[in-house]
């Protein structure tokens, strides 16, 4: 702590002692007033950067305060954030800081409880059946969504999602494990009480997030009862979104920098200054005004969602390999190199724009360019490990998509396999000054193994059909990652960027 004088905690005691000391912003609203509308899975940074920055801004504005924000854990480590949002009456300090380092911080107050489902599977299900909850929303991650990699279907066979099944199918609430047993459990009650059901809400960075939700879940609706399934598919909404927000993980910084302020703030988020948020209207009970936050509603998401995956997202990988393997551990410091900024843009205007759909209105260039401003804000503090983080999941929604459809269409692979090469040489585990890399992945053993043979068997880490599917078959896509692979190995990361440069500019 910098300031052994700091005594006064975060809480709601004590907001109008914090407005006095500082310019922190409080909720300009009463929060005994607000009442549950939303349960939401996976509070995280990103979430209350995010969603409830944006519910929080409409009660700033008298309005939305019967869409207040239960957040609900699942995961042994959401224990740790449903005790810091307890600890604090579940208000928290969003700060978005701008490129050049202006701060713009508030207190949230949207979230006003937090259940923690496995201290009691039965409490959790009562709160998400009760009436006044007309949103169930997530934000899982790629990885929670239970997808069989080698089908991209459903996985009936993970033993939670096995055990809750039967649980479901013996009337049994008390053992459940997962969100999908939690959730379809309440839909069950409410199917039994002749309720109307809530809609669920993924605001997760998958293409199709709310039509694969709906797949997912009918899937294990359907395998508990057939009528069960029936109901579901014909009375909840699953509405896609696409949700962007650069938030990277809370530091000891980050609360120290909260305590100059005069105050202890648990778990703060801190944001860039950019966001946005493209929701299809489709719900079942109603929803927050949130158009009136800024909120894009619209009919048809999905040419947002590829915009937003394969530029934003799939760059992201395409500077985290790269720059973790020169040595690099702050996304602005990879930035600050122009080589990388136009391999990135080399990348997004070549490669992932001739596969997006038309968005009359936006401009693609200027979006591009803007990218790449937002990765270079030296304010945001994001990481190049946190990109690097869970490759398995997000290499092959965000960035082979992209590989796939210029092979059909016999248009040119070479930076996107060059991306993929940059992956499998980070994949061994050791970058170029002979440093270990903590490979932080749910199949971190499969792809560190498949990785190991990469200098006897150049196409090692891409036979993994489960993850890659058909591409190692590909003879062009093929030939460039080798190529990249190759020069990774022999001349380095930056060589490398420089080589990949020169060839697509001749």
């Amino acid at each position: 702590m910098n300031n052994p004088h700091v005594a006064l905690k975060l809480n709601a005691q004590n907001l109008q002692e914090i407005s006095r000391m500082s310019s922190v912003e409080i909720p300009g609203y009463n929060r005994a007033d607000v009442t549950p509308g939303i349960v939401h899975f996976g509070v995280g940074g990103f979430h209350r950067a995010h969603q409830a920055m944006y519910l929080d801004e409409l009660m700033n504005l008298g309005r939305a305060l019967d869409w207040g924000i239960i957040g609900m854990g699942v995961m042994p480590s959401d224990v740790r954030m449903r005790d810091a949002l307890a600890s604090q009456d579940y208000l928290y300090t969003l700060t978005a800081k701008t490129p050049d380092g202006t701060l713009n911080q508030m207190i949230i107050g949207s979230i006003i409880d937090y259940v923690f489902a496995p201290d009691n599977p039965a409490h959790a299900v009562e709160t998400l059946a009760q009436d006044s909850i007309r949103i169930v929303s997530l934000t899982v991650t790629e990885g929670g969504y239970n997808i069989d990699p080698a089908t991209e279907d459903f996985d009936h066979t993970n033993p939670r999602i096995v055990a809750d099944r039967e649980a479901l199918q013996a009337g049994d609430t008390s053992t459940l494990q997962t969100f999908f047993g939690l959730i379809t459990a309440a839909l069950m009650a409410r199917k039994e009480s002749g309720s109307a059901p809530f809609t669920i809400m993924s605001c997760d960075n998958i293409q199709g997030n709310g039509d694969l939700a709906k797949r997912f879940f009918l899937a294990f609706a359907h395998s508990v009862s057939p009528e069960l399934g029936q109901w579901v598919e014909n009375n909840v909404s699953f509405p896609n979104s696409m949700v962007d927000r650069i938030t990277p993980e809370t530091t000891d910084e980050d609360r120290d920098e909260i305590e100059e302020l005069g105050y202890i703030d648990a778990w703060p988020v801190v944001c860039e200054d950019f966001t946005q948020w493209v929701l299809e209207d489709s719900f079942t009970q109603g929803r927050p005004p949130y158009e009136a936050a800024g909120v894009q509603l619209v009919s048809d998401v999905e040419p947002y969602e590829l915009m937003k995956l394969r530029l934003l997202n799939a760059s992201h990988q395409g500077l985290c390999y790269f720059g973790h393997l020169a040595g690099h551990h702050m996304v602005h410091d990879v930035m600050a190199d122009p080589r990388f900024q136009d391999f990135l843009l080399a990348y997004m205007e070549r490669e992932a724009t001739p596969t997006l759909k038309p968005l009359p209105g936006v401009d693609l260039d200027a979006y591009r360019r803007k990218l790449i401003a937002r990765f270079g804000n030296a304010a945001v503090k994001d990481t190049v490990p946190r990109l690097c983080a869970e490759s398995s999941d997000r290499i092959p929604k965000w960035l082979l998509p992209v590989v796939r459809e210029n092979l059909a269409a016999d248009r040119d692979v070479t930076l996107s396999a060059a991306i993929v090469a940059s992956w499998a040489r980070y994949a061994e585990g050791i970058d170029e000054q002979g440093n270990p890399i903590k490979i932080v992945d749910r199949l971190s053993e499969r792809v560190q193994e498949n990785a190991a043979d990469n200098r006897t068997d150049i196409l090692s880490f891409i036979r993994d059909r489960g993850i890659f599917g058909d591409l190692v078959d590909a003879e062009p896509f093929t030939k460039a990652y080798a190529d990249t692979l190759t020069s990774l190995h022999t001349v380095g990361a930056e060589a490398t960027i420089d080589a990949l440069l020169a060839q697509v500019t001749v």
